[in-house]
């Protein structure tokens, strides 16, 4: 079995799958800050869109090389190759569109392409896969429940079976006998922040407040979520790169768990107006309520949230002011 990076080593080089998405993108600035070599791997093309904004400070990095492929067609030898970690991050997210006829699309990116990298990575001997998981794995718990790692996962999405999928799939390979790479997959509960996706709840409420669109807000209000700030989730993720395990699942969530009508509340309070809304039917995979238990986190990872909602909606908000466009569509999700 090859030897895992020492808990206090910094990366030398790293792969970021996802590069140009929300948390790939945060994650990428964060490993570049701290001196490692990044090679970025994502679909989209680097100057347009989403991954040129995403990535507007990367791209010019000295120690950034862009690679833009697919992780489900692509020859991955070249990307892959030194790398004493890889972050795979890329996949389709989303619970609500996953029902529909674009399934074979989540299965593709989320299963099959899993499945090639961890193929690549075992080939080449990389010490460690760091896999971005879901809470969506867990599905329906009780109100006030929390989420353990060992407890069944039952999801009620078929994005988050792919999602599940994917975790034993990883974990298949770090538990064989003569596995050569060890893996982390983190299930990051409801991730929020700058450069979010503009179908979050969190994006849409703040776009709401600031353009008076209404939020179509999905079931009464009473939907529970974790939210966890990227700043902390890039943390959790860039601990796993080297912390001592072999095939871990952990929950990176901020432990407390706050309502819909709740965060409207703190959303409008930072933006200074109440954020106008419609209401509709619950969706199907919608839970109730998502809530870590953060306690392996902080037994393996060393790993606790620092950015309460408040703090963190503040942020968002006052990075949308600066970056957001001047007429958005707010109208959509208010429960993921």
């Amino acid at each position: 079995m090859e030897p895992v990076l020492p808990c206090d080593a910094v990366p030398g080089r790293a792969l970021v799958t996802g590069v140009a998405g929300f948390i790939g993108s945060h994650l990428c600035d964060a490993l570049l800050h701290r001196g490692t070599r990044v090679v970025g791997l994502d679909r989209l093309p680097p100057d347009r869109g989403s991954a040129a904004a995403n990535l507007r400070s990367s791209l010019s990095h000295p120690a950034f090389d862009y690679v833009r492929a697919d992780l489900r067609y692509d020859d991955l030898a070249t990307a892959v190759a030194g790398a004493d970690v890889v972050f795979h991050l890329a996949g389709q997210p989303g619970v609500r569109p996953s029902w529909g006829e674009a399934f074979p699309e989540y299965l593709t990116c989320n299963v099959l392409a899993t499945h090639r990298l961890m193929t690549e990575c075992e080939r080449q001997h990389v010490p460690r896969l760091v896999l971005a998981s879901s809470s969506s794995v867990y599905g329906q718990i009780a109100a006030g429940d929390r989420c353990r790692e060992d407890a069944p996962a039952r999801p009620v999405s078929p994005y988050g079976v792919t999602k599940l999928a994917a975790e034993q799939l990883c974990l298949a390979f770090a538990r064989h006998p003569t596995a050569a790479t060890s893996v982390v997959a983190l299930r990051y509960f409801t991730v929020y922040g700058p450069r979010q996706r503009a179908d979050m709840l969190i994006d849409r409420a703040l776009r709401a407040a600031l353009y008076g669109a209404p939020l179509r807000v999905f079931g009464d209000g009473s939907a529970r979520r974790d939210f966890t700030y990227v700043d902390d989730v890039v943390s959790a993720t860039l601990a796993a790169a080297t912390a001592e395990a072999q095939a871990e699942v952990i929950n990176v969530g901020g432990g407390r768990s706050v309502s819909v009508t709740e965060l409207l509340e703190v959303v409008g309070q930072a933006a200074g107006v109440s954020v106008p809304t419609s209401s509709t039917h619950a969706q199907p995979g919608d839970v109730g309520a998502t809530l870590a238990d953060p306690r392996k986190a902080g037994e393996i990872l060393g790993w606790k949230p620092h950015v309460d909602v408040t703090t963190g909606v503040s942020r968002h908000l006052a990075w949308m002011r600066q970056h957001a466009p001047d007429s958005p569509d707010t109208a959509g999700e208010a429960a993921s």
